[in-house]
């Protein structure tokens, strides 16, 4: 249960960089890519990270199941 809070914290920490990043780095280019784009694939990934953690969460972990045979 630790190890899916960690993982909820740092799925919430990485949107909210990729969204600060988005709305605050505007005028900000780098040569490769800018600043905004940076921050939208971060929080997209911060998302993914909160949606797998969320559905570990809810969905029983297989090695505690005991199986009738």
């Amino acid at each position: 249960m630790r190890n899916h809070l960690m993982s909820l914290g740092i799925g919430l920490v990485m949107l909210l960089a990729g969204l600060l990043m988005w709305s605050l780095a505007g005028g900000v280019h780098t040569p490769v890519l800018s600043l905004p784009k940076i921050g939208v694939v971060l929080a997209v990934l911060g998302l993914i990270e909160i949606a797998i953690t969320g559905v570990a969460l809810v969905l029983p972990s297989s090695r505690h199941r005991e199986y009738d045979l």
